[in-house]
């Protein structure tokens, strides 16, 4: 049994840390050994050579397993840390695009579009106006739904076309 060991700052509480006065105890093959006090549960722990673990402390009473504090931990960190590993951050890809755009190029900026949403990224799409074309803004509000009408299938409309200065812009996000 440890003695003048400082309380856990983080990780589940253990031993005489755990502040339940009863708790559900479960042993180190998985069985329910039922509802005890907690000292008596320690004690048995304590018997077998292991600490008396709370797995899950918002349940009524708490649910304390037989367990290797140390090992517990570091099993945890390691769970932590392949999630982590797996985790994949949303890069926001931007396209850019002028509202009198050929067929070809435009085929070719959706089929990057395509490639960026299957990757799981949103993308953002930029409509730049230059001179003249800027008191035509209708075209490029119609090239704009064609964008979110061919995307359709993989992608949504996050925020929908909108003016900022001299361009347009549209973002879209994978479905």
């Amino acid at each position: 049994m440890r003695r003048n060991t400082p309380p856990p700052m983080n990780g589940p509480r253990y031993n005489e840390f755990i502040q339940s006065p009863k708790v559900r105890v479960i042993d180190e093959n998985g069985e329910n050994l039922g509802v005890m006090f907690t000292r008596e549960a320690m004690e048995q722990a304590a018997d077998v050579g292991l600490d008396l673990v709370e797995v899950s402390p918002n349940a009524n009473p708490p649910v304390a397993k037989f367990l290797d504090v140390g090992k517990y931990k570091y099993e945890a960190q390691k769970k932590a840390n392949a999630a982590r590993k797996t985790q994949k951050t949303q890069e926001i890809k931007e396209i850019k695009m002028r509202p009198n755009i050929d067929d070809h190029d435009y085929d070719t900026k959706m089929r990057n579009v395509h490639k960026f949403i299957g990757e799981g990224d949103k993308v953002k799409v930029t409509l730049r106006f230059r001179g003249r074309e800027l008191s035509h803004g209708e075209l490029g509000m119609a090239l704009l739904q064609r964008v979110a009408e061919d995307c359709a299938e993989d992608a949504k409309v996050e925020s929908y076309p909108r003016m900022e200065g001299r361009q347009m812009l549209m973002v879209l996000s994978p479905k």
